[in-house]
């Protein structure tokens, strides 16, 4: 029979923030798969690192941090072929997931890959957002609101006007494009009410006001921005 393909959600970052089910998976594993830069380190891998046995056969997927789809894409087709090796042989893989598996999760693509075929079962984790609201004391939404998640590279036009017709933003994916995103926020009048986080739950945590946020920022950094009174006061 084959295998069983688990999407294991590491959470945020720190070690400890990996639910009960996700570490016992991995201390249990005979083969783990996870994404690296290439020519570089696992992000995912270091997350777990105390957890993954000795003599663990490792899927390492070098994926180019590119903006074209294609690179991304061969080194998913590449890392879908050999854990369906591993899986027809009747070893069940543990795949290392930053995050959550299927809130902005690389994992979707493998699931999608691989889960016509075979047994592919999902561990949540818990997401940058959440991990993000904690570090920076606000809570994200009460009552009937609503909370709008954006990514960083929408265009200027877009982000002003989804943000514009928001009531919570969490803003991912931040990197690069801060400055774009603080000009809009700016713009809009919000500056006072958005936080800015990076490396959220790991030492080198940064929680401060967006006014003071850095000139740049790492790709792990977010904007939450929540508007009006604290309806939870």
């Amino acid at each position: 029979m084959s295998g069983i393909l688990y999407g294991v959600g590491l959470g945020p970052g720190a070690a400890d923030l990996l639910t009960l089910r996700a570490a016992r998976l991995i201390e249990n594993a005979k083969v783990i798969a996870y994404p690296a830069l290439v020519g570089g380190s696992s992000f995912a891998r270091s997350i777990a690192e105390d957890l993954i046995p000795a003599g663990v056969q490792e899927i390492v997927m070098e994926v180019p941090m590119t903006t074209e789809r294609k690179p991304a894409q061969d080194a998913y087709d590449k890392g879908a072929a050999e854990i369906a090796a591993a899986l027809d042989a009747g070893e069940n893989v543990v795949c290392l997931c930053e995050g959550d598996p299927f809130f902005y999760g690389s994992f979707m693509y493998l699931y999608a890959r691989l889960s016509p075929k075979f047994d592919v079962q999902i561990v949540p984790g818990v997401t940058s957002i959440t991990a993000c609201a904690a570090a920076a004391g606000r809570p994200l939404v009460a009552r009937n609101e609503r909370l709008t998640v954006l990514p960083g590279p929408l265009p200027e036009a877009e982000l002003r006007a989804r943000i514009e017709g928001a009531e919570s933003v969490a803003i991912m994916k931040v990197g690069r494009h801060l400055a774009k995103i603080r000009g809009v926020i700016a713009d809009l009048g919000f500056e006072a009410q958005a936080t800015y986080i990076e490396r959220a739950s790991l030492d080198a945590q940064v929680v401060l006001p967006l006014s003071e946020a850095p000139e740049s920022a790492p790709y792990f950094s977010m904007i939450l921005l929540t508007k009006g009174a604290d309806p939870w006061l």
